[in-house]
This record gives structure tokens, C-alpha cells and sequence, in this order.
């Protein structure tokens, strides 16, 4: 019980923030099961550090109880289990763009719910080449699946994973839960890249993947009750280059890939969005950036509620 009240505070920390928006589910929505978003890993970028705290990008949206779980960042399936979701219960991904700390974990998430118990269909969304990805991760364990099945009398998993991929924006997924609409968005060199929407009866979520600033990000979070959004701090982005031998190209990369705090105080203000969450904290591991200094840059343009996401918390 002590993690999941943490998990709220923080929550609710961020200038009443969460309080405010867990208040607004309209009356029709009251008696079903609420729409809710767990943040599983904020920290951009491939690298794993031990100095904030924060997990490789991915993040999960319940919707009508099923579990949509937005990359697969490297710790995905262990914060999964953290956060109190049953990953035998998986039953969708949704990867918006093959960078490894999208997507390195996605093969392992779907065996390790395997090795657990899981019995149900899970369908995998996301641009190419995930068909190719998801056949060779079963080929690359091709032995361990051939033992376990002989001698545990387990079914194949290759039979519960449905591949969607999908090259062009549109509406990808639709049931009685929700509505999921993926948008193309910049993100040079890496394309497709996708930001996803999630329309349920009682919310609105984007989340919006790797992006720079893009008139497409405000159209697909227009109005939205949350927006997560990738952030990248200009200070911080200087002193992390310097850590590497390649710093010139690396910022290059960055400038060109990512969006700054500011142009993300843009992007919530022309979308008009109730709650801006920023996340994929460019760079994540930096513990001298301080919530307040992440959020200053924002709330320069957007003057509505900001959280600075954290691992595990629950929006």
C-alpha cells in the first residue's frame, strides 16, 4: 500500500494538477470503470541510469480493465508488474517507432506474459518492419519455445500475437472501450513515427512519442483532457552531449528529433489540452533539473495544469 500512495501524492503534487483532472470524469462514465494512465518509464534516450530513478519510455493506458500498453522500453515489464497490472492480462501494444528504447523490450514483455500464464490473443500495433521483429524474436528463442512446450505442456506462443502494422495516420483500433488514432509525426531520421490518441467514453490521452514541434501533434491532441508529451531541456541537452564522444552530431540529432520545453508550452496552448504531462525527459538523468525548471520552459506558453511525469505515477 505504501508504493500506491506515493504513487498518488506525486500525483497530486504537481500544483493539484491530478486532483483536478481525476475529478472530471462526467456523471454517464462515473459507474464504469474509469479510463486511467500509468506512467511506467519518463526518461528519454537508450541510455539506463540509476540517478533519478526513471525507466526507458513506455507508459500504459487501461481502458474498459484491458491493458494498452504504449513502447516497450527497456524495464517495461517489470514497472508493468510495479504498477499492479497483471501482464497475463495483456492485450495490447502499441509501438509508435523502432528506436530501442521504444521498443527493445517488446519481444521479452510478450514472453516473460507467456512464461506467466498468458492465454489470450495480445495484438501488437506499430509501424514496420514489427512483423519481421516479432518473427525473429520467436525464431531467436525458437529452442527455449520448442522445450518449454514439450516439456511444460505449454502452447505456442506464436499463435497469441496478431501483428497490425500500418505505414499512414488514421483510425488503427476501435471497440466499445475506445478509440485509438495514430498520427504521422516528425522524428528525422526514424519514419513511420506515430503519436497515438486514445478516445474513451470518459477521457481523452495522446501520448506523443518521439517528436520535434509539429502543427500534427496539435491537431491530434486538439482538446484533449491529457497530453504526455516528450520533453527536452536546452541546458541539460549541452551538458549531456558532453558525456559522449560524438556531442556535436548527438545535438544535431536532438535539435532536429525532439522538442524543447518551450515549443511543448506550444504545442499544449494551441491544442488547448486540460492537463500537459511531460515525459521522455530529455535528458532523464540529470538529477540537478529540478521539476520546477522543467516545467518553467512550458508554462512560458501553456498556463494550465503541468506535471513533471514520474515513474509509476498514475495520472
Amino acid at each position: 500500500m505504501q508504493r500506491l500512495d506515493r504513487r498518488r501524492f506525486l500525483g497530486a503534487a504537481a500544483s493539484g494538477a491530478a486532483a483536478l483532472w481525476l475529478g472530471r470524469a462526467p456523471a454517464a462514465a462515473q459507474g464504469a470503470a474509469k479510463t486511467r494512465l500509468i506512467l511506467l518509464g519518463t526518461k528519454g534516450g537508450p541510455s539506463v541510469s540509476t540517478n533519478t530513478g526513471r525507466h526507458l519510455p513506455s507508459q500504459v493506458v487501461i481502458a474498459g480493465g484491458a491493458p494498452y500498453v504504449i513502447d516497450c522500453g527497456l524495464g517495461v515489464t517489470g514497472q508493468l508488474v510495479q504498477a499492479g497490472i497483471d501482464i497475463r492480462k495483456l492485450r495490447h501494444i502499441l509501438i509508435t517507432h523502432h528506436h530501442s528504447d521504444h521498443d527493445l523490450e517488446y519481444g521479452n514483455l510478450l514472453y516473460t506474459a507467456w512464461i506467466q500464464g498468458l492465454a489470450n490473443p495480445v495484438d501488437a500495433w506499430g509501424p514496420p518492419p514489427l512483423a519481421a521483429m516479432t518473427e525473429q524474436f520467436f525464431a531467436l528463442n525458437q529452442y527455449d519455445i520448442a522445450t518449454r512446450m514439450a516439456d511444460e505442456g505449454r502452447a505456442d506462443p506464436r499463435g497469441l500475437v496478431h501483428v497490425h502494422e500500418f505505414s499512414a495516420g488514421g483510425i488503427v483500433l476501435e471497440n466499445a472501450d475506445v478509440k485509438v488514432t495514430a498520427a504521422l509525426l516528425p522524428h528525422p531520421p526514424v519514419t513511420p513515427n506515430f503519436g497515438y490518441r486514445f478516445d474513451a467514453a470518459d477521457r481523452s490521452i495522446v501520448i506523443s512519442g518521439d517528436t520535434a514541434y509539429s502543427e500534427a501533434t496539435i491537431a491530434l491532441a486538439k482538446d484533449a483532457d491529457v497530453l504526455v508529451h516528450e520533453a527536452m531541456h536546452e541546458q541539460g541537452m549541452a551538458r549531456l552531449a558532453q558525456r559522449f564522444g560524438n556531442a556535436a552530431r548527438l545535438m544535431e540529432h536532438l535539435k532536429a528529433a525532439h522538442t524543447t520545453t518551450e515549443d511543448v508550452g506550444r504545442v499544449a496552448a494551441a491544442a488547448k489540452v486540460k492537463l500537459l504531462v511531460l515525459s521522455h525527459l530529455v535528458p532523464g538523468d540529470d538529477p540537478s533539473i529540478t521539476d520546477e525548471m522543467w516545467s518553467a520552459g512550458a508554462r512560458e506558453h501553456y498556463k494550465g495544469p503541468i506535471i513533471v511525469g514520474r515513474d509509476l505515477m498514475e495520472i
